[in-house]
């Protein structure tokens, strides 16, 4: 497992996305306007899913009792961790979409760390309410946000608390809206009618989407696609962070709306960043170990079950300090 010592602040809005953002960049000056704003944003992005009622048992193997979700806040004063998952969804009109990035994250204030790991969008595993295997992000085109959190519960045998989806189309209209964002490329490459030179390079909307994408050219396939998709969340995060134009920065809350959707509350924000945010002092990361093979001329990413095993008990561990 890999430890990573950041500035907190970047690492965290690096991993939850820009509605996150939202929160703080209300509390660092722009008033009550733009706290009001914010507010109204986030409620837009509210969407809760059937398995947010109390005790709904969603995605857990026979015999696993989902946990009750206490609300943030309630949490904050008994100092109990919490799970969210990340999608970033490739949805266009009239196509569900499928998963193109998911994110796990454990934050454990008492343990003072948070922990996150991609699972590759390839894996093979129980589509839960489908009865088959199949690749773990077509999840979303079958049953949207309730059966991707079903299945990613039922392949990690482990609860998740919240969720975040980030349309990875709306990434076009907003980059643009910000003037482009600069990201530092590890190796050159082409994708989609679109040049990419190693080094520091500026990126549009529409070239920041092609960049995020490639995975084929890249040795690290899936693995090395995710890491663009964080270098282009954080340079938005970055660019975000320099407004200082209310009518611009509610130009963005409008856009971010569009394209975010969360089963996290306005209240439960302000609590993870104003109440937990402060006491988590590292970022650890780990990745899922795999083989690609094929099944019926299909590519797949297989993970074995003691890889299944390591990956539930160490977020078994980190949220709780037993096997779960």
């Amino acid at each position: 497992m890999t430890i990573m010592r950041r500035p907190l602040a970047k690492r965290i809005m690096l991993i939850s996305g820009i509605a996150l953002l939202l929160i703080l960049t209300a509390s660092a000056g722009y008033g009550w306007y733009l706290y009001r704003s914010v507010e109204q944003t986030v409620v837009r992005m509210y969407e809760p899913i059937e398995s947010d009622e109390p005790d709904a048992g969603i995605g857990n193997p026979e015999g696993r009792k989902r946990p009750e979700r206490l609300p943030l806040a309630q949490r904050d004063k008994e100092q109990q961790p919490f799970t969210v998952l990340i999608m970033g969804i490739d949805e266009r009109p009239g196509d569900p979409g499928r998963s193109d990035t998911l994110i796990v994250i454990s934050v454990n204030p008492d343990k003072e760390e948070a922990l996150l790991f991609n699972i590759p969008r390839d894996t093979r595993t129980e589509i839960v309410g489908r009865g088959v295997a199949d690749k773990i992000n077509h999840a979303h085109a079958f049953g949207g946000v309730k059966m991707t959190v079903e299945t990613v519960e039922r392949f990690l045998d482990y609860p998740i608390d919240y969720y975040m989806k980030v349309n990875m189309e709306g990434f076009v209209a907003l980059i643009d809206l910000l003037g482009g964002v600069e990201v530092n490329n590890t190796f050159a490459f082409d994708n989609s009618g679109y040049h990419f030179d190693k080094g520091v390079i500026q990126l549009q909307g529409e070239e920041a989407l092609s960049f995020s994408r490639m995975r084929y050219e890249d040795p690290r396939g899936d693995l090395g696609r995710n890491e663009r998709q964080r270098a282009v969340i954080r340079a938005i995060m970055d660019k975000t962070l320099t407004f200082s134009n209310v009518t611009q920065v509610n130009k963005v809350l409008d856009q971010v709306a569009g394209y975010v959707k969360t089963n996290m509350t306005f209240d439960e924000m302000k609590t993870f960043l104003f109440h937990y945010r402060p006491r988590i002092k590292t970022i650890s990361s780990t990745e899922i170990k795999g083989s690609g093979t094929r099944i019926g001329g299909i590519y797949y990413y297989q993970v074995d079950g003691a890889e299944r095993d390591r990956i539930h008990k160490l977020l078994a561990e980190h949220q709780t300090g037993g096997d779960g």
